[in-house]
């Protein structure tokens, strides 16, 4: 119970029986739909099957409007945000308590101040977030197995989550198990790759034609070149967050164009996707 209360994850008997409830024929049904998993070895499919039985074990699952969360929804999460812990210890997701589950996009309710004073209050679509010492909330139409290859909201908003274990959400996890990466190292490379991906952003959009809305679906041919999503630019938090993604979703673009970040990811994450899923 007071493990519960104060967010830490499950013990190692809480694992096992949730070890124990995962049926083979379910599991290997589970990690076959979702594509990005190919080629784990025999060592990283067992690995992943512990964390995502700590997850289970650790995490309330909360379906709402509607959403009931089947056990293979539950599974299916578990072992996406498992993933970038696969390497790590579990304890980077600790702190809080529950994952809510909607069925599908929904609506996040803002208020910003801009520089000259100026209050402005907006409802922006979101698909997933992650609050500071709170829920992980994500779109379930958006992390079912089927979503767009290229993007995983659910990875996604777990690496934000990592961010916020390292402190604020600016790009930067903790780096306190790694002694092989430097804070300074990180930096330069988190804020010269942003650059050279804003540099990269800026020459597609002025490929885009005039008669063409950069806000259309139309426009998606051009941004296709890009090894990340466009919002990747809004901040250093999102820079990290859509990297993630791409790192274990779409890793070739990635390892491509911006290849000392990859590096960088791949030293953090201790994987190598680009190499596994070639």
């Amino acid at each position: 119970m007071f493990r519960w209360l104060s967010g830490r994850g499950a013990s190692r008997r809480q694992v096992e029986q949730e070890l124990a409830r995962i049926a083979e024929p379910d599991w290997r049904r589970a990690v076959a739909a979702l594509l990005f998993l190919q080629g784990l070895s025999a060592q990283q499919d067992e690995a992943l099957r512990r964390r995502a039985a700590w997850l289970l074990a650790s995490k309330i699952y909360t379906g709402v409007r509607g959403l009931e969360v089947t056990d293979s929804i539950r599974m299916s999460v578990a072992i996406q945000a498992a993933l970038p812990i696969l390497e790590l210890d579990p304890a980077l997701y600790e702190g809080w308590v529950e994952i809510v589950l909607y069925p599908e996009g929904f609506i996040i309710p803002r208020r910003e101040v801009d520089g000259s004073g100026v209050v402005h209050e907006y409802l922006q679509p979101a698909s997933g977030e992650a609050w500071d010492g709170g829920p992980v909330i994500l779109s379930w139409a958006d992390g079912a197995p089927g979503a767009p290859r290229e993007t995983n909201v659910v990875i996604h908003e777990f690496a934000h989550k990592l961010d916020l274990h390292g402190g604020e959400a600016d790009g930067m996890p903790s780096l306190h198990a790694h002694r092989d990466i430097r804070w300074r190292e990180w930096r330069r490379v988190l804020e010269a790759s942003m650059d050279s991906f804003e540099d990269m952003l800026d020459a597609v959009e002025a490929d885009i034609p005039r008669n063409v809305d950069p806000e259309s679906a139309a426009a998606s041919r051009w941004y296709d070149r890009l090894p990340l999503d466009p919002y990747a630019a809004t901040d250093e938090a999102e820079f990290f967050a859509v990297s993630s993604e791409a790192f274990f979703v779409s890793p070739a673009p990635l390892a491509r164009e911006l290849p000392e970040w990859y590096g960088l990811l791949a030293r953090y994450y201790r994987q190598d996707p680009a190499a596994r899923l070639s």
